[in-house]
């Protein structure tokens, strides 16, 4: 695994303890409830996470789409099915989401390898 990916993970969990070491029942209960919704249930967790994928794109928050990257990469999905997902988010997000696009393969090819 590539440096840059273990500083991405190693900064979002650091991040999310300092959020939830406040102790504010708002935000503890909106972050449990965005881990739950991505479990399966009537949508599969892999189906779920490409959805997030292509939000975080159009949204264009490079940040959650390492995260759902990351997590796609977990749940075994394809290249041929990430590449179908981008094209989603192409479509409805435009050609501004052309960099985020390329933030996607850059980090892919590194959540692919060992």
């Amino acid at each position: 695994m590539s440096k840059h990916v273990n500083n991405m993970r190693e900064y979002r969990q650091k991040m999310n303890d300092a959020i939830l070491n406040i102790d504010n029942k708002n935000i503890k209960r909106f972050f449990a409830l965005d881990n739950r919704v991505y479990n399966s249930g009537a949508i599969d967790k892999k189906l779920k996470e490409l959805m997030g994928l292509v939000a975080s794109t159009v949204l264009r928050c490079n940040d959650c789409i390492f995260y759902h990257l990351d997590q796609c990469n977990k749940q075994g999905v394809t290249d041929e099915e990430l590449y179908e997902a981008i094209n989603i988010a192409l479509i409805v997000g435009g050609s501004i989401t052309i960099p985020h696009i390329r933030f996607i393969f850059e980090m892919w090819e590194q959540l692919k390898k060992p």
